[in-house]
């Protein structure tokens, strides 16, 4: 496999530094897999922006898709990071391997996405019919739907960009689902 080094602030494009900057100050550092980006140009403002976009979905519905396709992917990097996000929104750790796991037994609305982001992004964007219909009865309308399909894909952007640059995991290793205890 390639090495892929992690680029710094100083190996970066002058319009990089600036984004570097941003995030330093929003979130106290630049974490890897967003610096990866910038070892093109325009790259990591288009996924910023992409990730920041205005959304119908509320911050614990952002982390239930991140989880989940997260989780389908096996991305232990995004695991990691959307762990901690989901605690920042209020989830807990069991409520957060829950989620992970597609299932959620203590919301239905969060079961009905949960179960439809994973139908999703096991069968590349063709769920069950009943998956989707299972959202729209839950609440969810067409924009959230569009929404939730836009989320899916920004994450499968991180996903696979870990996938295949192994840049090192800079948040606390998320627990794996198969090292609960049942």
């Amino acid at each position: 496999m390639a090495n892929f080094q992690v680029p710094t602030k100083d190996t970066v494009s002058e319009n990089n530094q600036a984004i570097f900057a941003n995030l330093e100050k929003g979130l106290g550092f630049v974490p890897n897999l967003y610096a990866t980006f910038a070892h093109n140009e325009t790259a990591l403002g288009d996924y910023l922006t992409l990730q920041n976009r205005k959304s119908t979905l509320k911050g614990k519905e952002k982390e239930i898709v991140n989880l989940v396709v997260s989780e389908v992917n096996g991305c232990a990097y995004c695991k990691a990071a959307h762990t901690a996000l989901g605690k920042m929104n209020g989830f807990t750790e069991d409520q957060i391997l829950e989620i992970r796991s597609g299932e959620v037994s203590f919301n239905d609305k969060f079961d009905a996405l949960a179960k439809f982001v994973k139908d999703t992004t096991i069968n590349r964007g063709k769920p069950a019919p009943a998956s989707t219909e299972a959202l729209l009865a839950a609440g969810y309308d067409n924009a959230n739907l569009i929404d939730i399909v836009v989320l899916i894909g920004d994450k499968i952007i991180t996903n696979y960009l870990h996938g295949i640059t192994q840049v090192a995991v800079d948040f606390p290793a998320a627990v794996e689902l198969d090292a609960v205890p049942a």
